[in-house]
This record gives structure tokens, sequence and C-alpha cells, in this order.
């Protein structure tokens, strides 16, 4: 790379540095243009995109007909607020609800936006229909949960690095072992006032943790023996990362991929983010059946951008995309591929000892301390390499890439992948 390409990613780095706020640590590669599986910095290189923006992207970047549904919907209208109708709004609820199998939508725009908002609908449920006393619902959480960063979603993680400094923190919540039905059955019965058990169905930044057989089901009938609604955060999971449409549907041991119609495991608050925008202007929603969501009345919640029009069009497109391509079949068959393959390569080296995930969401565990930078140094190296990837809790390396992805690409990507860990064989 010559000194004038260095100067044109450092300049793009040291803009950001100067004038944003420090609040990520970014690999350091400046991007400018997307397409499919790929993406290009500012100097011309290319680049295999193994994160997908979180799994924002499952469509692959750019994908012509979401772009092409939110520039012909921003060129007639963009926003109305709630405070009127709008023609397309109705329509993506209607899609998405039958989509779905749920009566009811409720649109916002962020992840976090649409946890907030379903424990929001927990809570009023809880006091107007299962009547617990005003003020006293308790929510069941997931140790080592990631479920945004708003202070009432930290008040219930325990990443030191996300509370430290912001308390005082919201009450209301009881965290208990994941993949643990014993520790939810004893927080089920502790109390009277439960209202929720909100869940992950994989932890994603927590190192794509995948719970064990059946957990979920079970989970499920342990709410439903209580009176408690099961909240499935699937920000990350859904849309056809793991292989299903929904992650939730991928406990059922059924046979039928598309679990839009008759899941085993179907949450009674089902919270949606990322792909559903299939990565290309902020989508997200939270869908239940009208007898829990119908304590949502005039004024209770809102959101000016929430359901506006290029929303609705983006996310009818990336929802379209997700099924006519088939990309959960396609995730489904590419996950074992690369789980098969890297679990070869981890029976000849002492590098990595394993490998977990389920459909195109996977990570590999570094044989390294938490606090060591080995995952860091092996992402530097995947990127000089051609191949964008992103640790998360120190030692471990989630690898994510665009549902779109073909079985040649994949296998281009595990040569890359497993020649930049023999690097650091010793």
């Amino acid at each position: 790379m010559s000194v004038i390409e260095k100067t044109a990613s450092q300049k793009a780095i040291d803009l950001e540095n100067k004038y944003g706020a420090h609040n990520y640590h970014p690999l350091p590669v400046v991007l400018n243009r997307g397409e499919g599986v790929y993406v290009w910095d500012v100097d011309g290189k290319k680049y295999y995109d193994f994160l997908s923006a979180y799994s924002a992207v499952n469509q692959g970047h750019c994908h012509p007909r979401i772009v092409n549904a939110m520039n012909e919907q921003a060129q007639t209208l963009t926003l109305t607020s709630r405070a009127f109708y709008n023609d397309m709004l109705g329509k993506f609820e209607k899609y998405a609800t039958d989509y779905f199998n749920f009566d009811k939508l409720l649109p916002m725009n962020t992840g976090a936006e649409a946890v907030e908002t379903a424990l929001k609908i927990c809570r009023r449920w809880a006091y107007e229909k299962k009547g617990i006393e005003e003020n006293e619902a308790e929510i069941i959480v997931c140790e080592n949960n990631f479920h945004g960063r708003t202070t009432t979603i930290i008040s219930f993680s325990n990443d030191p690095v996300a509370r430290k400094h912001f308390g005082p923190y919201t009450k209301g919540f009881i965290k208990i072992e994941y993949d643990n039905l014993q520790a939810l059955e004893k927080a089920l019965q502790s109390s009277k006032n439960i209202a929720g058990f909100l869940v992950e169905p994989i932890q994603g930044e927590a190192g794509v943790y995948v719970p064990s057989e059946g957990y979920l089901a079970k989970a499920k009938a342990l709410c439903e023996k209580h009176n408690v609604l099961f909240i499935a955060d699937e920000v990350q999971t859904g849309i056809a990362r793991t292989g299903r449409l929904l992650a939730t549907c991928g406990d059922c041991n059924c046979e039928q991929k598309d679990c839009s119609q008759t899941p085993n495991v179907k949450p009674d608050v089902l919270i949606l983010g990322k792909a559903l925008s299939g990565g290309a202007y902020p989508v997200s929603a939270v869908l239940a059946n009208d007898d829990i969501m119908s304590v949502i009345t005039p004024g209770s919640h809102g959101s000016t951008f929430g359901g506006n029009p290029v929303a609705a069009a983006v996310a009818m497109a990336a929802l379209d995309v997700v099924k006519e391509e088939q990309l959960a079949d396609n995730a489904e068959r590419l996950g074992n591929i690369f789980r098969s393959e890297i679990n070869e390569y981890i029976k000849t080296t002492d590098t990595v000892t394993l490998v977990r995930g389920r459909g195109l969401l996977n990570a590999i565990v570094i044989n390294d301390t938490e606090d060591s930078d080995t995952a860091w140094n092996i992402c530097l190296r995947l990127r000089d390499n051609g191949l964008l990837a992103k640790p998360t809790h120190g030692n471990i390396i989630r690898f994510a890439p665009p549902l779109v992805m073909t079985e040649p690409q994949l296998r281009e990507c595990i040569d890359i992948i497993i020649n930049t860990l023999k690097e650091f064989e010793a």
C-alpha cells in the first residue's frame, strides 16, 4: 500500500476520532462500497464481509430489489409521523403479520427500541391482563444477554463496560443462567409477580452460544404453565440467519423450514430488527396477538419515524427477498459446510478449541484468555487476507456472512480463515 493510499484511509479514521464520540473500537478498515457478499475500502481493496453489520445485511449489500423499493418510496413520501395515516404502513403490517403468523405489529426503528417496546407491552399486560399489582411486575432475563444499550436494558446486563457509571439502574428484572431450565422454573415459582421471560434464542454477542436441544420449547411450556409471556429477541437471530425464518423454530425438530405458519415454539412476543431492513434503512418491530397487543392504546407508546412509508416499503422488499431467494435454506446448508470444515481443521491444531453456531451465525473460540489480543490480531490478518470479521468477548471471533453467499464463495472464505489461523499456530 502506497503512502497516498494510507493517507486516504487514515484521513477518514482521523476524522471519526476527532469529531465523533469514541463509543466503538472499529477494525481499522474504511469502507465505501458494498455489493452482495463483498465490500470495498476507500483504496479499492475488496473484502468478503463476514459480519453482515451484525446480521443486518442478511440479504447482501445493496440488494437491488430493496434499494429500488427504498428509492421509489423516497421519491413519493418519506415521513408523515403517526399523526396521520399513510398508504404504506397498513400494507406492511398485514404483510408482516401474515408472514410471521401474528395478529398485530408495532413498528419501531432500532433493535433496542423494539426491546424497550416489548418490555413496556409485557409490563402493561401484567397489570391489565394478569392482575399483577402496579409497579410490582418482574421480568426474567438471562445472564450474558445482549438486548441493546439503553438505560433500562443495561440495568439487566452484566457487561461492566456497558453498565459502569450509567446508574442508577432500573428495577424489576431477575437474572438467571442461560440454558438452565431448572433456574427458569425456580424463578417462575419464586414470585406471583413474574410477567415475562425475555430470551435470545442464541446468544450472539456473548459468543454465539446455542442452547441445548429442546431448551426453548421447554422454556415456552414453563411460561405457559405460569401464565408468563415468552418474549423472543430475534433481532440478530431472526430473518433466516440461523437456517430457519426464526431461530425459535430451529428448536422444535420439525421438518418445516418456513416456520412462519405453525412453529412448535411460537413466542408470545416477537422482537425483530436488523435484517428486517435488509441493511438499507432502520426498521424494527414487535409482533404479538390481539390479547397481548390490545394493551397498547393511543398515547401509550410511539415513535415519529416508526412505521414511516420508506421503512414499510423497505421491510416488505427485504422479507420478499428472504422468501423468494430461499435464504433460510441456503444458510442452513452453508452453515453445515462451514462447521464441518472448521471442525476438521480443529482436529489438527491447538489454535482453535471449538466452532459453534447454527445456520450462518457461527463463532470460533481461540485458545487464549479473554483478555488477550490474539483474536483481534487474527482479525487484522483476516482483513489483510481479504475477509472482515470482528472478535467478541476477547477470544471469540464471530462469523456471519450475508445469506446470499454461494458455496464456492464460502469455500474460498473457509480457505482464507484456515490459512490465516495457521499463521498463528505455535
